[in-house]
């Protein structure tokens, strides 16, 4: 059964793959930031390296005077069963092994250069390297560049602050174990890691002391009092560590044969021999493992819950993103068809009241068409002067004899014209607020957004549609004007003799509240159309004429304001709810699968997107099962 270490170790290589590395996800904490790790800080030539070198048993880290570790170094050592030869793997180059040490050296030092140049500069962006060997306890390292109190020629004066900037945002996480590497040949009191690991954890529990060189001190003196707590005390154990001497890193000592030698040192000295069992960097490897996985366990329900929460924000952004596209013909078919039912859906919502905009086609019919009504020119077609031109002209040569029928029907006819201007533009208006709403409603759809393509064939088809209705619609309107000129209502003209009897005679050029003057038309003249002694042709019997005339398109006018919002309705509103894709739908039924994909072909960055959100949620639903597993069995 694999360690806990080892299972945080590949979620966290699978982690810094896609990228979640120092950065984690909108709606949560960064994954990473949630598994512990071990923090090695130290001021320079502490003897870090040695350290980390010793722990893993090969010598493999730049070295050199001044500042040597430029970026941090994320060092994940996983433990191999047998004789499994031992290998290292980048996380910049996972596809290739590197079974020769010198080489990783090698590569530390060219990854390094390749961000900060071949300079003394540094960067806070890490590298990542995983070794594997039957030589190492799995654990998790980070080795952060030292610490120092002067810059020195080529660097920056703020390179001082940058580096405990820098190593400052790994120690100062709750789940960081911090490893403070402090040379026995100096003061403790001065040491840089212990100052910081201090300041970033003033109770010591996440610290372990290691005090490196114990055999480099003077002669008669020792560390004992560091070692056994009394000069500085820790809730863990400070451990001592003897490396390896610059003469034998330059002769290649090897690194097995060191560690023997680390040991026969402690259990032959005299002032540290009680203590042997507890120093060297072997024990100093078990003992983080030990506590490392100890945490880790503390920790679980806290990733668990960590992990449950991204899969949730993630599953929920992949809904709000959309589901990857199916590749065949018949499930991309379905997936259009979808889309465009969730676009018309929206879209009679906005005609029935269910969104905003469809309000705006009865103020057409409220506003609009009442005001184009009243605004016709009435007045100056129905004038004196007009009304005598036409009906002199309509008798020709022989004068009507009791009422000009010709001259009626012209007037009527050249008056019901004027009802095609406003009927058109009841018709155009609706239209406009349809294209308007269809736009609205392709923006509203979320399902849309992530297909540019098929919005705009929709909002093409719609427009397409909408046309169709429209032309349709100005057909039945003007035909409503045009049956009002076809067929006047006689009955109409029968009653005004008679109503003009009941009322008596009244004086030329009285228009006191006449019939149609609510509509801005001018009423009927209450003259008697039968007085013999009427002189047919004065005014008072063409203002007669024209008031007639008047309340009749009066009549007209009231039944056109109810009958064409009727035809827009049918016409345009109505078709637009039942059958606005319609012609759509079975052009889509007759395309192949490769024209269904162009429908389809949604924009790069969400494509990128999705895949990067998918391939970190396999991960999380991946690592939740395994910490679930592990966490079980042990």
């Amino acid at each position: 059964m694999e360690s806990l270490i080892g299972l945080v170790n590949r979620i966290q290589r699978a982690c810094t793959a896609l990228g979640d590395y120092g950065g984690g996800d909108t709606a949560f904490s960064s994954l990473w930031d949630a598994l512990p790790s071990v923090a090695v800080v130290g001021g320079q030539s502490s003897g870090k390296s040695s350290v980390l070198e010793s722990i893993v048993g090969r010598d493999f880290l730049p070295r050199g005077s001044g500042i040597v570790t430029r970026r941090p170094l994320v060092l994940q050592l996983h433990k191999t069963e047998g004789r499994q030869e031992e290998y290292a793997e980048f996380g910049h180059m996972p596809r290739r092994r590197f079974t020769d040490f010198s080489l990783v050296r090698k590569e530390i030092q060219d990854e390094t250069d390749r961000i900060t140049g071949k300079s003394k500069q540094i960067s806070p962006i890490p590298i990542h390297l995983s070794i594997y060997s039957p030589n190492v306890v799995n654990l998790t390292l980070i080795d952060l560049p030292g610490l120092t109190k002067v810059a020195v020629e080529g660097q920056p004066e703020s390179i001082v602050e940058d580096i405990e900037k820098m190593v400052r945002t790994y120690v100062e996480k709750p789940n960081s174990i911090i490893l403070a590497i402090s040379p026995a040949n100096q003061d403790i009191a001065t040491s840089d890691a212990m100052k910081l690991a201090r300041e970033v954890d003033p109770s010591g529990e996440r610290t372990f002391g290691v005090l490196t060189k114990l055999d480099l001190m003077d002669k008669g003196t020792n560390a004992l009092d560091v070692l056994e707590g009394r000069a500085y005390r820790l809730q863990h154990p400070w451990v001592g560590i003897v490396n390896r001497s610059q003469a034998d890193i330059n002769k290649n000592t090897d690194m097995i044969y060191a560690r023997r030698r680390e040991r026969e040192y402690f259990a032959t000295s005299p002032d540290y021999g009680h203590l042997a069992s507890k120093m060297g960097s072997e024990y100093l490897a078990k003992l983080l493992s030990q506590h490392l996985e100890s945490v880790i366990k503390a920790k679980i329900p806290g990733i668990i819950s960590l992990i449950n929460k991204g899969i949730d924000a993630m599953e929920a952004e992949l809904d709000h993103l959309g589901r990857p596209i199916a590749i065949d013909a018949g499930a991309q078919l379905y997936t259009i068809l979808e889309l465009c039912r969730a676009f018309d859906k929206i879209f009679k919502e906005h005609l029935d009241g269910g969104r905003p905009g469809g309000d705006r086609i009865y103020g057409v019919f409220d506003h609009q068409l009442p005001s184009a009504l009243r605004k016709l020119p009435f007045d100056k077609h129905l004038s004196i002067q007009n009304v005598r031109k036409l009906v002199s002209e309509a008798d020709g040569y022989q004068p009507h004899l009791i009422a000009p029928e010709q001259g009626y029907r012209r007037l009527i006819e050249g008056s019901l014209n004027y009802f095609r201007g406003p009927a058109e533009a009841s018709v155009d208006a609706v239209h406009f607020v349809l294209k308007e709403l269809v736009r609205k409603s392709i923006g509203e759809t979320e399902e849309l957004r992530r297909f540019p393509t098929l919005q705009s064939a929709l909002a093409a088809a719609a427009g397409e549609a909408l046309e169709k209705f429209r032309d349709e619609s100005k057909k039945t309107v003007v035909r409503l004007v045009e049956m009002e000129s076809s067929y006047l209502t006689v009955d109409f003209f029968r009653k005004l003799p008679q109503e003009a009897e009941k009322m008596g005679p009244t004086p030329p050029g009285d228009r006191r509240n006449p019939p149609g003057s609510d509509r801005g038309i001018p009423g009927p003249d209450r003259v008697n159309p039968s007085d013999p002694l009427a002189d047919r042709y004065a005014e008072a019997h063409f203002r007669r004429i024209g008031s007639n005339v008047s309340s009749y398109i009066g009549m007209v006018s009231d039944t056109l304001r109810s009958t064409i919002p009727k035809a827009v309705v049918y016409c345009q509103v109505k078709e637009a709810k039942q059958s606005l894709l319609s012609y759509f739908y079975t052009q889509i039924g007759r395309r192949e699968g490769k024209q269904l994909a162009e429908l389809l072909d949604e924009d790069p960055s969400l494509m990128s997107k999705r895949q990067e959100i998918a391939k970190r949620l396999e991960l999380y639903k991946a690592a939740r099962d395994e910490i679930d597993a592990v966490a079980w069995v042990r």
